[in-house]
């Protein structure tokens, strides 16, 4: 068990299974008849999950424009709360296919709201791709169309994901074993 910052870690996902799923989810991707594709990772969590799923895309024929958007529902702790947009996308989503790509879809709320926004500025489509589905947890009706894991319900870091700021770097997904 790898340890950082003083923390062992218990891998969930290692980086050659994620790098695998990320091939196989490009593959579902450019499957899809997408019109002027337009992808929009939500940031922090997902923008390593995002860099990859891309450039997996792109190696399967795929290529999208992309943006980031910001919204916040944890601020430095662990449990949901309201969701906030922080920085919003640039380009116009009028009748764009729209692929949200967010690391975890958890209570389904942060997905919910930018995935309405997205349709009220007039896409022609949402669909959503996400790293791990934590099904447990969904707190609002909404499903990803494109999912790498499904996730135990563990509070998980790595691969872009963090708790108050840390684990981000780590290749891999995991979670913090208590001491």
């Amino acid at each position: 068990m790898p340890e950082v910052s003083g923390k062992a870690i218990e891998i969930l996902f290692s980086a050659e299974e994620i790098a695998k799923r990320n091939l196989d989810l490009a593959q579902m991707i450019s499957g899809r008849q997408f019109h002027n594709l337009l992808t929009i990772s939500i940031l922090k969590g997902s923008f390593i999950f995002a860099a990859d799923l891309i450039r997996a895309m792109h190696n399967a024929g795929v290529e999208p424009d992309m943006e980031f958007i910001t919204v916040s529902s944890y601020g430095a702790g662990t449990t949901s709360t309201e969701v906030k947009l922080l920085r919003d996308i640039d380009s116009d989503v009028r009748d764009r296919d729209v692929l949200l790509i967010d690391d975890i879809l958890e209570s389904g709320k942060t997905l919910k709201f930018v995935r309405e926004l997205m349709l009220q500025r007039g896409a022609r489509s949402v669909s959503i791709a996400v790293l791990l589905d934590k099904r447990m947890r969904r707190q609002v009706d909404i499903e990803a169309d494109f999912v790498a894991f499904e996730c135990p319900d563990y509070f998980v870091v790595g691969y872009g994901m963090d708790v108050a700021h840390s684990f981000r770097q780590l290749p891999y997904v995991g979670r913090v074993m208590e001491d």
